[in-house]
């Protein structure tokens, strides 16, 4: 274990992410991708030489059961977006499973499902697309988070300035206190990090979009709104649109989401 750690350790002070480094065995960048000490699963759909990588981060799933709806929103992004070469990724998040009878791993008193955007998790997280971006080289790297995703995607925003281009927020608790504040009978999470909190680490040179239901009853609209204008009020080009017709879980298959897409897309380095 001692051995481990210090590998582990070694690894993470290395510039460009190694075979010798990874977690998972294999990693094929196809069904698992390491993180910094940990295996993650994930899906890959379209090209493996992009201009363009999407990584798609679900929600916290609450409820139970896998996490692999953003599946299928990956796998129809990549076939719409195919001709201006783009890889589409779905990743799982520390300690949720995929339906497939495999798990990604999770660092110890990770919290399970709750109080799960840790510094550990997002870390993991974070190495994972450090990862993604060295092997499949891309010029431009996009984030889809819904939900716990969005806050993991806005908190990486920050906690790793040039790691994502951009960014799009679906559904996003990024106020982390007033949501759970305002969630009936909930407690406040001691664990996890607060996007807001990190709102005036962005790099001026991101671009984020948040998009929230005007029906949803879990992430109210304040909360993106608000860590929106934090962005803004630093210079950064950000953009809060309200969906008058979605809820919480409806937004992420909103078409507003590819048309978020398009324009960030759009706006990518030449080739």
């Amino acid at each position: 274990m001692r051995m481990f750690k210090l590998l582990v350790s070694l690894c993470l002070l290395v510039a460009v992410p190694n075979a010798f480094c990874a977690p998972c065995t294999p990693e094929d960048f196809e069904s698992h991708v390491s993180g910094s000490s940990q295996c993650l699963l994930m899906r890959r759909f379209g090209l493996t030489e992009p201009e363009t990588m999407v990584v798609w981060l679900h929600g916290d799933v609450s409820s139970g059961g896998p996490a692999n709806y953003h599946f299928a929103v990956a796998q129809s992004a990549a076939a719409h977006f195919a001709s201006a070469r783009v890889v589409s990724i779905a990743l799982v998040r520390p300690g949720y499973p995929d339906g497939s009878g495999e798990s990604s791993t999770v660092a110890p008193l990770s919290g399970g499902r709750t109080d799960h955007y840790t510094l550990e998790n997002l870390e993991e997280v974070g190495v994972a697309i450090e990862r993604l971006r060295a092997h499949f080289k891309p010029k431009f790297v996009v984030a889809v988070g819904h939900s716990g995703g969005a806050a993991t995607a806005a908190v990486l925003l920050g906690m790793k300035p040039g790691l994502l281009d951009a960014a799009v927020l679906v559904a996003c608790p990024c106020e982390l206190v007033a949501w759970r504040a305002n969630r009936p009978g909930a407690r406040q999470w001691t664990s996890s990090e607060n996007p807001r909190a990190w709102a005036d680490k962005v790099s001026t040179a991101s671009q984020v979009i948040a998009l929230t239901g005007a029906k949803d009853d879990n992430t109210q609209p304040d909360l993106a709104r608000g860590y929106v204008n934090a962005l803004q009020a630093r210079g950064v080009e950000a953009r809060f649109a309200l969906l008058p017709d979605e809820s919480h879980n409806s937004a992420f298959r909103s078409p507003q989401v590819i048309r978020a897409l398009t324009d960030l897309l759009a706006g990518r380095p030449a080739p």
